[in-house]
């Protein structure tokens, strides 16, 4: 099940792993795991070692064999606990939900995907350098899946399909072509252009970088658009808003508290529950709003159903609920509440972590600006994850995404002279939360 050109691509790649200087292995690492559809694999004794779990295991391999002589990557932190426990979590409930081997080998594989693709990004992803490295791969990708989609619409034919393990003849919906490039679906692969934006923003301020990120942004708009998905073009729409937030960095909290007043108003004023404005979202007229909304009301009123272990019979509770199109409902139907709210700790803890140390950094721009692209990006996560769950290459990009904020958040603070100005009321607290040594290091550096 191996197209012969894939083979040679993932040997090559798994040389270039093990023989590269530690700083570009992430390089085809990411090609790998972006280009490659994920049908294509090899089955070894009923087992499905798929090209993405090959290369996973080759890169932990190098990356944990040579980590003595790298520089170090900080101490765990609360996201990677979070992460850590949510993906066990998953494997262990739902192993326990069928208590068959079938699923159990399912499980574990899931697991290598998502613990293994994590802890890769994790070790590969060490400072500042690796992480503009990544994202200008990223971009690089952006381009030549962004020109695919466009070809796509223009030929009714997929690329990547001629290689095998993704069809070769994109969907269609109301006469529209929804292009999916390496991906197996449209949504994953348009969610991937709508993410991304925010960090290509940010890799605007390296000036080597620009035309790649023009180029980049080109070909993440494009993604966007010719998968014609409602999904995806809220959650671009998510990303630059939080962008156009920056401004207002320092009121933060104001709109927090002002966006869950709002929430529990509309819940309480309107004819229905708050999430049934996902039935009125339809931003390409052929979207399945209804579904989303429904997916969402019969999640919360099946609570006692899946709370525990989760559930398999969530196709009995209504039309298409086997469909699972949501990432918070996936995670409640297969890891119970504790899945379920990890992953909701996983995003608390990242958005909470980016905003401490942002204002750490408070007077120093563009300590602040990598924090904030970083949140927007996620931001958008958050809203794409109304419309889909995680499958295919976007998995990675989430995990990548949480990788490059654990380092962020983790990475120790350089010297640099205080600021003579006041801090605002919102990170009044600041100081406290500076170690002795962070405090001596600063007063060090001023004189």
């Amino acid at each position: 099940m191996l197209n012969p050109l894939v083979a040679v691509a993932m040997l090559l790649s798994a040389v270039m792993i093990i023989a590269m200087p530690r700083r570009q292995v992430i390089i085809p690492i990411l090609l790998m795991l972006f280009l490659t559809p994920k049908g294509q694999q090899l089955v070894v004794a009923n087992l499905h070692f798929n090209v993405f779990r090959i290369i996973i295991i080759v890169a932990l391999v190098r990356l944990i064999s040579t980590r003595r002589s790298s520089p170090n990557t900080g101490r765990l932190n609360s996201i990677d606990y979070a992460v850590i426990g949510c993906a066990l979590a998953v494997c262990v409930l739902f192993s326990l939900q069928w208590l068959e081997m079938q699923a159990t080998i399912k499980a574990v594989g899931d697991l290598l995907d998502a613990l293994g693709g994590y802890l890769v990004f994790r070790l590969a992803i060490r400072d500042r350098h690796d992480l503009r490295r990544a994202i200008q791969v990223l971009a690089f990708m952006a381009i030549i899946m962004g020109a695919e989609m466009i070809n796509e619409q223009r030929t009714g034919h997929d690329l990547f399909g001629q290689l095998g393990g993704t069809a070769a003849i994109p969907e269609m919906r109301d006469g529209k072509i929804r292009s999916q490039a390496a991906f197996r679906h449209s949504i994953p692969a348009g969610a991937y252009g709508a993410t991304l934006i925010p960090l290509l923003v940010w890799l605007w301020t390296d000036k080597k970088s620009r035309k790649l990120v023009v180029l980049g942004i080109a070909g993440a708009t494009a993604m966007v658009f010719t998968c014609h998905s409602s999904s995806d073009m809220g959650a671009a729409a998510a990303g630059i808003l939080g962008l156009c937030l920056w401004p207002m960095r320092r009121q933060m909290r104001y709109i927090r508290y002002g966006l869950a007043g709002t929430v529990i108003g509309l819940h309480l004023v309107m004819k229905g529950p708050v999430w049934s404005i996902l039935e009125h979202i339809n931003l390409t007229g052929s979207s399945e709003s209804f579904h989303r909304y429904m997916l969402v009301d019969t999640f919360i009123r099946h609570f006692s159903d899946w709370w525990l272990l989760g559930t398999r019979d969530n196709a009995s509770w209504g039309w298409e609920m086997a469909d699972t199109s949501n990432q918070y409902v996936t995670y409640g139907i297969a890891g119970g509440l504790l899945a379920f709210s990890l992953f909701i700790a996983t995003i608390s803890r990242s958005f909470g972590r980016l905003g401490t140390t942002r204002q750490r950094f408070y007077g120093n721009t563009g300590e602040e600006w990598i924090r904030w692209c970083l949140g927007s990006s996620l931001f958008a996560f958050v809203m794409v994850y109304i419309g889909i769950d995680l499958f295919d290459q976007l998995q990675f990009s989430w995990y990548l995404l949480l990788a490059m904020i654990s380092m962020t958040v983790s990475a120790p603070m350089p010297a640099r002279r205080p600021s003579r100005r006041r801090p605002p009321a919102e990170s009044s607290h600041t100081a406290q939360s500076l170690s002795s040594t962070d405090y001596d290091t600063a007063q060090f550096a001023s004189k």
